[in-house]
Parts: C-alpha cells; sequence; structure tokens
C-alpha cells in the first residue's frame, strides 16, 4: 500500500500570500512578508519565513536589507547566491527608478528627488563615497559618477581632477556628494575645508557648485541651506 503524501505546508502560505498581494499591493504587509515573497523564487523548496523575519532581525528592517553588502548577506545561514543576487538585483532596481526620476528633468527642478537617490544609493554605505554630478547649462545631468571611495571616514576628493573632468564634459556646474557612513550627516571641518578648495579651483575655470550634499542615516545636510557656499 503506498502511503499518501500531502503537499509542504510552506506552498499553502505561499499561495495566500501572492494572493494578497496581488489583491492589495503591498498595503497591509510587515517587511517579513514583503521579504517572504522576494525569496519564493530564489529559494522554492523551502518554507522561508524564517529566514525573511531573521534577515529583518539582522538587518532591522526591508529597506536595511536590501541595502546590505553582499559580503554580509552571504554570511547569513541559509542564503544561498541565488537568493542573494536576488536581493542585490532588487536594491539595483531600486536606486535606478529613483536616479531615472531624479535625472528627468533640470536637478534644480526635482531637488527632492535628488535627495531620494543620493539616500537610496549611499546612506547605508559602510565606507564614504563621494559622487560627482555634472550639469550643463540648463542644470540636466551630464553625467553622475562616484568619483572616489575610501574609509568608514574619508574619501579622497581632488580639486585639480574635478576640474580636470568638468573640462572633458563641458559642465557649467556641479553638485558634490558624500556620505558618512557614522549616520550623522553634519558636515565635518575637513568636509568644510575641501568643498572651498573645490569651489576655488572650478571658478577658476567658471564651473559652479550649486552644492555639497553630505548624506547619513539621520538624514543629509545641505551646503548652500547652510551658508557654507
Amino acid at each position: 500500500m503506498v502511503a499518501e503524501t500531502s503537499e509542504p505546508h510552506y506552498l499553502g502560505h505561499r499561495q495566500r500570500l501572492r494572493e494578497r498581494f496581488r489583491r492589495a499591493g503591498g498595503s497591509g504587509f510587515e517587511d517579513y512578508e514583503l521579504l517572504e515573497l522576494l525569496l519564493f523564487s530564489a529559494i522554492p523548496r523551502r518554507d522561508v519565513k524564517p529566514l525573511a523575519k531573521a534577515l529583518i532581525e539582522r538587518f532591522g528592517g526591508y529597506a536595511a536589507v536590501l541595502s546590505a553588502s553582499r559580503t554580509d548577506l552571504e554570511r547569513i545561514d541559509g542564503l544561498g547566491e541565488v537568493a542573494v543576487d536576488a536581493i542585490l538585483a532588487v536594491r539595483e532596481a531600486s536606486i535606478r527608478l529613483v536616479r531615472e526620476e531624479a535625472f528627468s528633468q533640470p536637478v534644480l527642478s526635482g531637488w527632492q528627488q535628488l535627495i531620494d537617490y543620493c539616500r537610496a544609493d549611499m546612506a547605508r554605505a559602510k565606507i564614504e563615497h563621494f559622487r560627482l554630478i555634472f550639469l550643463d547649462r540648463r542644470n540636466r545631468v551630464i553625467s553622475d559618477e562616484l568619483q572616489q571611495a575610501g574609509t568608514v571616514d574619508h574619501a579622497p576628493v581632488y580639486p585639480r581632477e574635478v576640474a580636470r573632468r568638468c573640462l572633458e564634459l563641458s559642465a557649467t556646474a556641479v553638485i558634490l556628494v558624500h556620505n558618512h557612513p557614522s549616520g550623522d550627516p553634519a558636515p565635518s571641518r575637513a568636509d568644510i575645508d575641501i568643498t572651498r578648495e573645490i569651489s576655488k579651483a572650478l571658478a577658476a575655470i567658471g564651473v559652479m557648485v550649486h552644492d555639497h550634499i553630505v548624506i547619513g542615516r539621520r538624514g543629509h545636510a545641505s551646503f548652500k541651506s547652510m551658508g557654507l557656499l
């Protein structure tokens, strides 16, 4: 006599979760439930609810999971390469979405979209990154470039190299952006000094520094708004 087999319990749970999502989108979903949906395809033959909850607890929320580095994700027991790739792909898609919204119009007309993009891309980075956003005469983006990646509290940037790149791109203005891994976006003395050096170097070639934005997990700081430019 052949024993009857039953479907694993998690298959019914997956179907119910998917049906809820189709009816209501993400409205009313807990962070771990959204993460479960993401993990379903990457891990097809296992109950992923415990893993999703463990990820949320480890990193502090859905957005924090998406912002985690590959190295940190690979340390999580039960999260294989395919699942890590899926999480990082969703993060990249999210960044590209907000980037497109930010750069589809003159930057100064969509300032909040620019801040949203910079926060999505840089707020949770564990080392400092210094990026340059080069603009044309109509304040449209010519190029968005990561200039330097440094340490936990320093990313070297050289005024002469910034000026050279502005000339190569025929840029007439630039926005400086860097992050503070500490989470506090308050500008340091070194931030103020390098901004003045860059502004002086660019003024000599007729390029304006519109702003220097410091990104942190707890918000952002604008040199222009603070009267530092």
